[in-house]
Protein backbone atom coordinates (compact mmCIF):
# COMPACT_ATOMS: atom_id res chain seq x y z
CA UNK A 1 0.00 0.00 0.00
CA UNK A 2 2.79 2.40 0.94
CA UNK A 3 4.46 1.56 -2.36
CA UNK A 4 1.24 2.28 -4.23
CA UNK A 5 0.78 5.64 -2.44
CA UNK A 6 4.33 6.63 -3.30
CA UNK A 7 3.73 5.55 -6.87
CA UNK A 8 0.51 7.56 -7.10
CA UNK A 9 2.21 10.53 -5.44
CA UNK A 10 5.09 10.36 -7.92
CA UNK A 11 2.59 10.12 -10.75
CA UNK A 12 0.72 13.20 -9.48
CA UNK A 13 4.03 15.07 -9.19
CA UNK A 14 4.96 14.06 -12.69
CA UNK A 15 1.55 15.02 -14.07
CA UNK A 16 1.68 18.29 -12.14
CA UNK A 17 5.07 19.02 -13.64
CA UNK A 18 3.80 18.15 -17.09
CA UNK A 19 0.75 20.35 -16.53
CA UNK A 20 2.93 23.25 -15.42
CA UNK A 21 5.18 22.70 -18.39
CA UNK A 22 2.19 22.55 -20.72
CA UNK A 23 0.76 25.72 -19.16
CA UNK A 24 4.05 27.51 -19.70
CA UNK A 25 4.11 26.29 -23.28
CA UNK A 26 0.53 27.48 -23.80
CA UNK A 27 1.39 30.83 -22.24
CA UNK A 28 4.38 31.22 -24.54
CA UNK A 29 2.28 30.18 -27.52
CA UNK A 30 -0.43 32.67 -26.57
CA UNK A 31 2.14 35.41 -26.27
CA UNK A 32 3.49 34.50 -29.67
CA UNK A 33 -0.01 34.35 -31.18
CA UNK A 34 -1.19 37.88 -30.41
CA UNK A 35 0.19 41.33 -31.24
CA UNK A 36 2.83 42.86 -29.03
CA UNK A 37 1.15 44.57 -26.08
CA UNK A 38 2.88 47.21 -24.00
CA UNK A 39 2.82 46.53 -20.26
CA UNK A 40 0.95 49.13 -18.20
CA UNK A 41 3.14 51.97 -16.96
CA UNK A 42 3.06 53.47 -13.49
CA UNK A 43 4.90 56.31 -11.81
CA UNK A 44 7.65 53.80 -11.03
CA UNK A 45 10.57 53.48 -13.42
CA UNK A 46 10.09 49.90 -14.60
CA UNK A 47 12.61 47.84 -16.63
CA UNK A 48 11.39 46.94 -20.11
CA UNK A 49 12.51 44.64 -22.91
CA UNK A 50 11.20 43.86 -26.39
CA UNK A 51 10.05 40.56 -27.86
CA UNK A 52 7.84 40.91 -30.90
CA UNK A 53 5.62 37.82 -31.37
CA UNK A 54 6.73 35.61 -34.23
CA UNK A 55 3.23 35.73 -35.69
CA UNK A 56 3.71 39.45 -36.36
CA UNK A 57 6.91 38.76 -38.27
CA UNK A 58 5.21 35.95 -40.20
CA UNK A 59 2.32 38.27 -41.03
CA UNK A 60 4.78 40.92 -42.21
CA UNK A 61 6.45 38.48 -44.60
CA UNK A 62 3.07 37.33 -45.91
CA UNK A 63 2.01 40.90 -46.62
CA UNK A 64 5.31 41.64 -48.36
CA UNK A 65 4.97 38.54 -50.56
CA UNK A 66 1.41 39.51 -51.55
CA UNK A 67 2.14 43.14 -52.45
CA UNK A 68 0.19 44.61 -55.35
CA UNK A 69 2.73 46.85 -57.03
CA UNK A 70 1.95 50.00 -59.05
CA UNK A 71 3.29 50.56 -62.54
CA UNK A 72 6.79 51.93 -63.06
CA UNK A 73 7.25 55.69 -62.84
CA UNK A 74 7.58 57.55 -66.18
CA UNK A 75 10.63 59.49 -64.97
CA UNK A 76 14.26 58.50 -64.35
CA UNK A 77 14.69 60.05 -60.90
CA UNK A 78 12.91 60.46 -57.54
CA UNK A 79 10.78 63.41 -58.65
CA UNK A 80 7.55 61.35 -58.47
CA UNK A 81 8.58 59.49 -55.32
CA UNK A 82 10.46 56.27 -54.64
CA UNK A 83 11.42 54.51 -57.91
CA UNK A 84 9.77 51.11 -58.30
CA UNK A 85 13.02 49.18 -58.79
CA UNK A 86 14.62 50.72 -55.71
CA UNK A 87 11.68 49.92 -53.46
CA UNK A 88 11.19 46.39 -54.79
CA UNK A 89 14.83 45.65 -54.12
CA UNK A 90 14.61 46.94 -50.54
CA UNK A 91 11.35 45.06 -49.94
CA UNK A 92 12.85 41.80 -51.22
CA UNK A 93 15.63 42.25 -48.71
CA UNK A 94 13.11 42.99 -45.94
CA UNK A 95 11.15 39.84 -46.74
CA UNK A 96 13.97 37.38 -47.36
CA UNK A 97 17.12 38.54 -45.56
CA UNK A 98 16.40 41.17 -42.92
CA UNK A 99 16.55 39.92 -39.31
CA UNK A 100 14.37 41.79 -36.80
CA UNK A 101 15.70 39.61 -33.98
CA UNK A 102 19.12 41.21 -34.54
CA UNK A 103 17.47 44.62 -34.10
CA UNK A 104 15.76 43.37 -30.95
CA UNK A 105 19.11 42.29 -29.55
CA UNK A 106 20.45 45.78 -30.23
CA UNK A 107 17.49 47.31 -28.42
CA UNK A 108 17.67 44.93 -25.49
CA UNK A 109 21.41 45.50 -25.23
CA UNK A 110 20.60 48.89 -23.69
CA UNK A 111 18.82 49.38 -20.35
CA UNK A 112 15.23 50.23 -21.27
CA UNK A 113 12.42 51.43 -19.03
CA UNK A 114 8.84 52.67 -19.02
CA UNK A 115 7.24 55.14 -16.65
CA UNK A 116 3.94 57.01 -16.60
CA UNK A 117 4.08 60.78 -16.97
CA UNK A 118 0.94 62.91 -17.36
CA UNK A 119 -1.14 59.70 -17.64
CA UNK A 120 0.96 58.37 -20.54
CA UNK A 121 3.48 55.54 -20.57
CA UNK A 122 6.86 56.81 -21.80
CA UNK A 123 9.55 54.42 -23.02
CA UNK A 124 13.20 55.37 -22.76
CA UNK A 125 16.75 54.12 -22.77
CA UNK A 126 18.88 55.17 -19.81
CA UNK A 127 22.61 54.49 -19.78
CA UNK A 128 24.65 55.85 -16.89
CA UNK A 129 28.32 56.62 -17.36
CA UNK A 130 30.98 55.08 -15.14
CA UNK A 131 32.81 58.42 -15.07
CA UNK A 132 32.40 60.64 -12.04
CA UNK A 133 30.87 64.00 -12.81
CA UNK A 134 29.13 62.84 -16.01
CA UNK A 135 26.58 65.36 -17.28
CA UNK A 136 23.02 64.03 -17.84
CA UNK A 137 21.70 64.58 -21.38
CA UNK A 138 18.33 63.80 -22.93
CA UNK A 139 18.41 63.10 -26.71
CA UNK A 140 15.15 63.42 -28.66
CA UNK A 141 14.45 61.96 -32.10
CA UNK A 142 11.90 63.16 -34.65
CA UNK A 143 9.88 61.73 -37.56
CA UNK A 144 10.54 59.45 -39.36
CA UNK A 145 13.36 58.80 -36.91
CA UNK A 146 13.37 56.80 -33.71
CA UNK A 147 15.57 55.81 -30.80
CA UNK A 148 17.60 53.77 -33.32
CA UNK A 149 19.12 57.07 -34.50
CA UNK A 150 21.22 57.34 -31.35
CA UNK A 151 22.54 53.80 -30.96
CA UNK A 152 25.95 54.63 -32.45
CA UNK A 153 26.51 57.62 -30.15
CA UNK A 154 25.44 56.23 -26.78
CA UNK A 155 28.77 54.42 -26.26
CA UNK A 156 31.02 57.41 -27.01
CA UNK A 157 28.86 59.76 -24.94
CA UNK A 158 28.75 57.52 -21.87
CA UNK A 159 32.29 56.15 -22.14
CA UNK A 160 34.35 58.76 -24.03
CA UNK A 161 37.74 57.40 -22.97
CA UNK A 162 37.07 54.30 -25.07
CA UNK A 163 36.46 56.49 -28.15
CA UNK A 164 39.26 59.02 -28.04
CA UNK A 165 37.58 61.45 -25.67
CA UNK A 166 38.30 62.51 -22.12
CA UNK A 167 36.62 61.40 -18.90
CA UNK A 168 35.33 64.94 -18.41
CA UNK A 169 33.39 64.58 -21.71
CA UNK A 170 31.14 61.88 -20.22
CA UNK A 171 27.34 61.96 -20.15
CA UNK A 172 24.58 59.97 -18.53
CA UNK A 173 22.35 59.39 -21.58
CA UNK A 174 18.54 59.33 -21.66
CA UNK A 175 16.82 58.57 -24.99
CA UNK A 176 12.99 58.64 -24.82
CA UNK A 177 10.52 57.58 -27.50
CA UNK A 178 8.16 60.43 -28.35
CA UNK A 179 4.49 59.91 -27.38
CA UNK A 180 2.86 57.80 -30.08
CA UNK A 181 6.22 56.52 -31.32
CA UNK A 182 7.92 53.17 -30.74
CA UNK A 183 7.27 51.72 -27.29
CA UNK A 184 5.76 54.83 -25.71
CA UNK A 185 1.99 54.84 -25.31
CA UNK A 186 -0.26 56.30 -27.99
CA UNK A 187 -2.13 59.35 -26.70
CA UNK A 188 -5.88 58.81 -26.58
CA UNK A 189 -6.65 62.49 -26.19
CA UNK A 190 -5.50 65.54 -28.09
CA UNK A 191 -3.06 68.01 -26.59
CA UNK A 192 0.32 66.28 -26.77
CA UNK A 193 2.05 69.22 -28.44
CA UNK A 194 5.71 70.25 -28.10
CA UNK A 195 5.37 72.18 -24.80
CA UNK A 196 3.54 69.25 -23.20
CA UNK A 197 6.22 66.79 -24.35
CA UNK A 198 8.92 69.17 -23.09
CA UNK A 199 7.29 69.30 -19.66
CA UNK A 200 7.11 65.50 -19.64
CA UNK A 201 10.84 65.33 -20.41
CA UNK A 202 11.56 67.68 -17.51
CA UNK A 203 9.53 65.42 -15.23
CA UNK A 204 11.42 62.39 -16.52
CA UNK A 205 14.82 63.93 -15.77
CA UNK A 206 13.66 64.93 -12.30
CA UNK A 207 12.29 61.41 -11.71
CA UNK A 208 15.67 59.96 -12.67
CA UNK A 209 17.28 62.11 -9.98
CA UNK A 210 19.03 64.64 -12.21
CA UNK A 211 19.14 68.18 -10.83
CA UNK A 212 21.35 69.62 -13.60
CA UNK A 213 21.10 68.40 -17.19
CA UNK A 214 21.20 69.33 -20.86
CA UNK A 215 19.05 68.48 -23.89
CA UNK A 216 19.66 67.79 -27.57
CA UNK A 217 17.48 67.18 -30.60
CA UNK A 218 16.87 67.31 -34.34
CA UNK A 219 13.63 67.41 -36.38
CA UNK A 220 10.69 67.19 -33.92
CA UNK A 221 13.35 66.48 -31.32
CA UNK A 222 14.70 69.95 -32.05
CA UNK A 223 11.18 71.24 -31.55
CA UNK A 224 10.91 69.56 -28.15
CA UNK A 225 14.38 70.75 -27.18
CA UNK A 226 13.57 74.29 -28.33
CA UNK A 227 10.39 74.17 -26.23
CA UNK A 228 12.51 73.12 -23.26
CA UNK A 229 14.63 76.21 -23.91
CA UNK A 230 11.53 78.41 -23.79
CA UNK A 231 10.12 76.75 -20.66
CA UNK A 232 13.46 76.66 -18.83
CA UNK A 233 12.51 73.88 -16.39
CA UNK A 234 14.46 73.58 -13.17
CA UNK A 235 17.79 71.87 -13.80
CA UNK A 236 18.11 72.55 -17.55
CA UNK A 237 21.55 74.10 -18.06
CA UNK A 238 21.77 74.33 -21.87
CA UNK A 239 20.50 72.86 -25.14
CA UNK A 240 22.03 71.75 -28.45
CA UNK A 241 20.21 71.64 -31.79
CA UNK A 242 21.15 70.09 -35.12
CA UNK A 243 18.19 71.87 -36.73
CA UNK A 244 17.68 75.48 -35.70
CA UNK A 245 14.31 77.23 -35.89
CA UNK A 246 15.55 80.79 -36.34
CA UNK A 247 13.79 81.83 -39.54
CA UNK A 248 12.54 85.46 -39.31
CA UNK A 249 8.78 85.92 -39.22
CA UNK A 250 9.19 88.70 -41.79
CA UNK A 251 12.09 88.89 -44.22
CA UNK A 252 13.56 92.23 -45.28
CA UNK A 253 12.84 93.17 -48.88
CA UNK A 254 16.56 93.50 -49.63
CA UNK A 255 19.97 93.24 -48.05
CA UNK A 256 20.07 89.49 -47.35
CA UNK A 257 23.53 87.99 -46.98
CA UNK A 258 24.64 85.00 -49.05
CA UNK A 259 23.93 82.60 -46.15
CA UNK A 260 20.53 84.18 -45.54
CA UNK A 261 19.58 83.88 -49.22
CA UNK A 262 20.71 80.26 -49.15
CA UNK A 263 18.37 79.54 -46.23
CA UNK A 264 15.43 81.33 -47.85
CA UNK A 265 15.90 79.46 -51.13
CA UNK A 266 16.19 76.06 -49.43
CA UNK A 267 13.11 76.68 -47.28
CA UNK A 268 11.19 77.77 -50.37
CA UNK A 269 12.22 74.67 -52.28
CA UNK A 270 11.13 72.47 -49.38
CA UNK A 271 7.69 74.07 -49.10
CA UNK A 272 7.26 73.83 -52.88
CA UNK A 273 8.45 70.27 -53.56
CA UNK A 274 8.99 68.47 -50.26
CA UNK A 275 6.12 69.53 -48.04
CA UNK A 276 3.33 67.21 -49.14
CA UNK A 277 3.93 64.59 -46.43
CA UNK A 278 3.87 67.39 -43.81
CA UNK A 279 0.50 68.75 -44.90
CA UNK A 280 -1.06 65.29 -45.07
CA UNK A 281 0.12 64.31 -41.59
CA UNK A 282 -0.69 67.75 -40.18
CA UNK A 283 -4.24 67.89 -41.54
CA UNK A 284 -5.34 64.26 -42.04
CA UNK A 285 -3.19 61.93 -39.88
CA UNK A 286 -6.04 59.45 -39.47
CA UNK A 287 -6.58 59.16 -43.22
CA UNK A 288 -2.94 58.54 -44.09
CA UNK A 289 -2.75 56.15 -41.13
CA UNK A 290 -5.24 53.74 -42.71
CA UNK A 291 -2.99 53.25 -45.72
CA UNK A 292 0.27 52.99 -43.80
CA UNK A 293 -1.07 50.74 -41.04
CA UNK A 294 -2.33 48.22 -43.59
CA UNK A 295 0.61 48.05 -45.98
CA UNK A 296 4.23 47.49 -44.96
CA UNK A 297 5.33 48.54 -48.44
CA UNK A 298 3.36 51.78 -48.10
CA UNK A 299 4.91 52.39 -44.67
CA UNK A 300 8.37 51.65 -46.03
CA UNK A 301 8.02 53.96 -49.05
CA UNK A 302 6.70 56.79 -46.85
CA UNK A 303 9.86 56.65 -44.72
CA UNK A 304 12.45 55.49 -47.28
CA UNK A 305 11.82 58.57 -49.40
CA UNK A 306 12.80 60.82 -46.46
CA UNK A 307 16.00 58.91 -45.79
CA UNK A 308 16.89 59.43 -49.46
CA UNK A 309 15.94 63.13 -49.53
CA UNK A 310 17.37 64.21 -46.20
CA UNK A 311 20.72 62.42 -45.97
CA UNK A 312 24.01 63.57 -47.42
CA UNK A 313 24.26 61.08 -50.29
CA UNK A 314 25.27 60.97 -53.93
CA UNK A 315 21.86 59.77 -55.07
CA UNK A 316 21.92 56.45 -53.23
CA UNK A 317 21.00 56.56 -49.56
CA UNK A 318 22.22 52.99 -49.10
CA UNK A 319 25.80 54.22 -49.46
CA UNK A 320 25.24 56.33 -46.32
CA UNK A 321 22.96 54.08 -44.28
CA UNK A 322 22.90 50.30 -44.46
CA UNK A 323 19.73 48.49 -45.46
CA UNK A 324 19.56 47.10 -41.96
CA UNK A 325 19.70 50.59 -40.44
CA UNK A 326 16.94 51.79 -42.76
CA UNK A 327 14.77 48.75 -42.08
CA UNK A 328 15.36 48.81 -38.32
CA UNK A 329 13.60 52.16 -38.28
CA UNK A 330 10.86 51.18 -40.73
CA UNK A 331 10.25 47.89 -38.89
CA UNK A 332 9.85 49.70 -35.59
CA UNK A 333 7.06 51.83 -37.05
CA UNK A 334 5.41 48.79 -38.65
CA UNK A 335 5.65 46.35 -35.73
CA UNK A 336 4.40 48.89 -33.18
CA UNK A 337 1.62 50.08 -35.54
CA UNK A 338 2.53 53.71 -34.96
CA UNK A 339 2.09 55.20 -38.42
CA UNK A 340 -1.06 57.04 -37.33
CA UNK A 341 -0.08 57.95 -33.78
CA UNK A 342 3.31 59.28 -34.87
CA UNK A 343 1.73 61.36 -37.65
CA UNK A 344 -0.43 63.14 -35.08
CA UNK A 345 2.55 65.12 -33.79
CA UNK A 346 2.17 67.15 -37.00
CA UNK A 347 -1.54 67.73 -36.34
CA UNK A 348 -0.85 68.73 -32.73
CA UNK A 349 1.65 71.39 -33.79
CA UNK A 350 0.03 72.71 -36.97
CA UNK A 351 0.30 75.36 -38.29
CA UNK A 352 4.04 75.23 -37.81
CA UNK A 353 6.78 77.70 -38.66
CA UNK A 354 10.53 77.65 -39.18
CA UNK A 355 10.64 80.68 -36.89
CA UNK A 356 11.24 80.46 -33.16
CA UNK A 357 11.10 82.74 -30.14
CA UNK A 358 14.09 84.01 -28.23
CA UNK A 359 15.78 81.48 -25.91
CA UNK A 360 17.57 82.92 -22.91
CA UNK A 361 19.63 79.91 -21.83
CA UNK A 362 22.91 78.72 -23.41
CA UNK A 363 22.37 77.22 -26.87
CA UNK A 364 24.74 75.23 -29.07
CA UNK A 365 24.13 74.61 -32.78
CA UNK A 366 25.63 72.24 -35.34
CA UNK A 367 24.68 72.94 -38.96
CA UNK A 368 24.93 69.94 -41.29
CA UNK A 369 25.14 70.68 -45.03
CA UNK A 370 22.25 68.47 -46.18
CA UNK A 371 19.78 69.69 -43.57
CA UNK A 372 16.38 70.70 -45.01
CA UNK A 373 17.63 74.25 -44.74
CA UNK A 374 20.79 75.59 -43.13
CA UNK A 375 20.21 78.41 -40.70
CA UNK A 376 22.63 81.35 -40.96
CA UNK A 377 24.50 82.42 -37.85
CA UNK A 378 23.21 86.00 -38.20
CA UNK A 379 19.65 84.83 -37.51
CA UNK A 380 20.74 82.44 -34.76
CA UNK A 381 22.53 85.16 -32.81
CA UNK A 382 19.27 87.15 -32.62
CA UNK A 383 17.20 84.23 -31.33
CA UNK A 384 19.97 82.68 -29.21
CA UNK A 385 21.66 85.59 -27.39
CA UNK A 386 23.60 83.07 -25.28
CA UNK A 387 24.99 81.14 -28.25
CA UNK A 388 27.88 79.08 -26.84
CA UNK A 389 28.68 76.94 -29.87
CA UNK A 390 28.21 77.27 -33.63
CA UNK A 391 29.77 75.11 -36.30
CA UNK A 392 28.96 74.35 -39.92
CA UNK A 393 30.01 70.78 -40.63
CA UNK A 394 31.54 69.45 -43.86
CA UNK A 395 29.18 66.48 -44.28
CA UNK A 396 25.98 65.02 -42.91
CA UNK A 397 22.27 65.67 -43.14
CA UNK A 398 19.00 65.60 -41.24
CA UNK A 399 19.69 62.37 -39.32
CA UNK A 400 23.00 63.62 -37.95
CA UNK A 401 23.62 61.10 -35.16
CA UNK A 402 22.82 58.19 -37.47
CA UNK A 403 24.70 59.46 -40.54
CA UNK A 404 27.78 61.00 -38.95
CA UNK A 405 28.05 59.65 -35.39
CA UNK A 406 31.69 60.70 -34.91
CA UNK A 407 31.01 64.30 -35.95
CA UNK A 408 27.85 64.36 -33.88
CA UNK A 409 29.62 63.14 -30.74
CA UNK A 410 32.49 65.59 -31.26
CA UNK A 411 29.95 68.42 -31.51
CA UNK A 412 28.20 67.38 -28.30
CA UNK A 413 31.51 67.08 -26.44
CA UNK A 414 32.67 70.50 -27.63
CA UNK A 415 29.37 72.30 -27.13
CA UNK A 416 28.68 71.25 -23.58
CA UNK A 417 32.29 71.57 -22.46
CA UNK A 418 31.43 75.29 -22.28
CA UNK A 419 28.95 74.84 -19.42
CA UNK A 420 30.40 71.99 -17.34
Amino acid sequence: MESLVKSQSSRRTLLGGLAASSLAAVTRAAAEAGPFVLPPATSAVTPFSVRIPQTQLTDLNRRLSETRWPEREPVSDWSQGVPLDRLRSLMTYWEKEYDWRRAERLLNGFPQFRTQIDALGIHFIHVRSKHEGALPIILTHGWPGSIFEFFKVIGPLTNPTAYGGKAEDAFHVVVPSLPGFGFSDKPTEKGWNLPRIARAWATLMERLGYDRWVAQGGDWGAGVTTALGYIKPKGLAAIHLNWQFVFPEKLPSEGLSKDERRAVEAAGEFTKNGYGYFLEQATRPQTIGYALADSPVGQAAWIYEKFQAWTDNDGNVEKVLSRDEILDDISLYWLTDTATSSARIYWENYPASFAGRRIDIPVGASVFPKEIYRAPRSWAEVVYPKLIHWKELPKGGHFAALEQPELFVSEIWECFSKIR
